[in-house]
């Protein structure tokens, strides 16, 4: 893989191009930004500045969020600019979140043909039941509650072509690991998120076969490479299965109104 290449493809095709979030998501762009407003997710997804103008537009970005009555995020990569941006948001407010990697993979290198454990059956995520037993994984494994993405999940599978797609692994009538794709309209690309697997079915290939159920949906669909923000925990799994690293990826949020 020529990792800058696929690099800039990713800025160019993903970063500047967000798809706002239903119902009432919006992207707005302007004064070397791009921000996403919606109920699950509000910040500033790509920036473009200078040392000259960094620290007027941290501020302003400050000020039109000024009304926003919870955290809200600025999404650093590792190849922004300026430089000591980090240094310039941490003394304009934000505090950083633990950093992940950005691993990217070209689907055609990947193994689409593996199998989930003996006693574990793949279910595709179709429905509202489907749905509550992958939260019911991720809260088990993230200790979080993610039920704002029940909606988001659903709107993104019920549209034509959908926009998303999502896998639980079942042991019996347990969920035991879950993750969810997204395909990004118009690009080259498709990206993983919330990969989980409870404590007591880690290291059994559950894992490995979410993903390569997921790839053949992106395969099947056309997606020439697949993007994926990994945990410390995921991240050398990903490796060993063909996933290679173009970045870090670091979220510093600011208090908004609760702050």
């Amino acid at each position: 893989m020529d990792r800058a290449a696929v690099l800039a493809a990713f800025d160019a095709q993903v970063r500047r191009r967000p798809e706002p979030d239903p119902p009432d998501g919006r992207v707005e762009r302007g004064d070397g930004v791009i921000r996403c407003i919606s109920d699950w997710w509000t910040g500033v997804a790509w920036s473009g500045l200078d040392a000259a103008s960094a620290d007027r537009v941290i501020h302003a970005q400050i000020s039109r969020f000024a009304d926003v009555p919870r955290p809200w995020e600025w999404k650093h990569y590792s190849y922004d600019q300026p430089a000591d941006l980090p240094g310039r948001l941490l003394a304009a407010g934000f505090h950083a979140e633990p950093p992940e990697v950005l691993l990217a993979a070209e689907v055609a290198d990947l193994s689409l043909d593996v199998s989930p454990p003996a006693g574990v059956e793949l279910r595709p995520v179709v429905d509202q039941h489907d749905v509550d037993a992958l939260l019911a994984v991720q809260e088990e494994v993230f200790g979080e509650d993610h039920s704002t993405l029940r909606e988001v999940l659903l709107a993104g599978i019920a549209r034509r072509p959908s926009t998303a797609a999502a896998v639980v692994a079942m042991a019996g009538q347990v969920p035991i690991a879950a993750g969810r794709i997204e395909f990004h309209p118009g690009s080259d690309f498709a990206s993983f998120w919330g990969d989980g697997t409870v404590p007591a079915w880690r290291g059994r290939g559950v894992f490995r076969a979410i993903v390569a159920h997921r790839a053949a949906l992106a395969a099947a669909r056309g997606f020439r490479f697949l993007w994926v923000e990994a945990t410390a925990d995921s991240d050398p799994i990903l490796r060993r299965l063909g996933f290679v690293e173009l970045g870090t990826t670091t979220p510093y949020l600011h208090p908004g109104v609760s702050g």
